[in-house]
């Protein structure tokens, strides 16, 4: 999948606000990677500093995701969002040769995967993608998202994430996990990072670390009433820890 150039600018005029002007050179951060050591210098979206840590896969948030994958050799991650649903990027079921959208039956969700394990898994019978998705260029970029409908429940409603119904504040605090190419057998998180701001084109930008695989990973906000989805992870930078995310909003509305 061929590097894209976009240019994500947003500039606070009001009193009191942080004006900034960034430019990015953005990835679509979804992985194909083999099990072994990958070189620091390309990992796209985690900058000079590390913050990544394992997390927990048996409590919440964490709990509600799952490894996404398919058998044409996409894997990235997803958030369970209802007892047979999980939300994740558009672009994670593109098959590399093809460049066509996988059947639904190639995918399958690995719940609360940890090195072999999982909670619970299930074969993917159905997606919807975002309006106007499709693969290669000219998608509208907030279309980066799927709904895959699973062949059975693997948890109950308490172990789902809802959607954010509102986009978050700058500097809302923010959390972004996910099943990513240099560690894939466990999940790691940035959880102290948070909300930059909208592009033009209607994307979160947020400077959580994360590279290759947490395509389609939730960005979690601690909502008043428990852990929500903010966004769903679709690209990253090359050489900061910054990245764009579809807003939950946006889904929300089109479901």
């Amino acid at each position: 999948m061929e590097w894209v150039m976009l240019r994500a600018m947003q500039t606070l005029r009001h009193k009191g606000s942080l004006g900034w002007l960034a430019w990015l050179l953005l990835v679509p951060i979804a992985s194909h990677a083999q099990e072994r050591p990958i070189p620091r210098d390309i990992l796209p979206g985690i900058g000079p500093q590390d913050p990544r840590r394992p997390v927990d896969a048996r409590v919440m948030p964490f709990q509600a995701l799952a490894r996404v994958q398919h058998g044409l050799g996409g894997r990235c991650t997803g958030a369970l969002i209802a007892p047979n649903q999980v939300l994740t990027a558009a672009h994670c079921l593109i098959a590399r040769r093809t460049e066509n959208l996988v059947q639904p039956g190639s995918v399958h969700v690995l719940l609360g995967y940890e090195r072999g394990a999982q909670a619970a898994q299930a074969q993917v019978v159905s997606f919807r993608t975002g309006p106007g998705y499709r693969p290669g260029p000219g998608a509208p970029a907030d279309s980066d998202w799927a709904i895959l409908t699973l062949a059975r429940d693997i948890a109950p409603r308490a172990a789902t994430l809802p959607l954010l119904n509102a986009l978050p504040a700058p500097r809302t605090p923010l959390t972004l996990a996910g099943y990513q190419q240099d560690r894939p057998e466990v999940l790691l998180a940035d959880t102290a990072c948070r909300v930059l701001g909208v592009t033009s084109a209607g994307m979160l930008l947020h400077d959580c670390a994360g590279t290759r695989g947490v395509s389609g990973a939730p960005l979690l906000i601690a909502a008043p009433g428990g852990w929500a989805v903010a966004g769903v992870a679709s690209r990253a930078a090359v050489e900061t820890a910054t990245g764009l995310a579809v807003p939950a909003a946006t889904i929300a509305a089109s479901r």
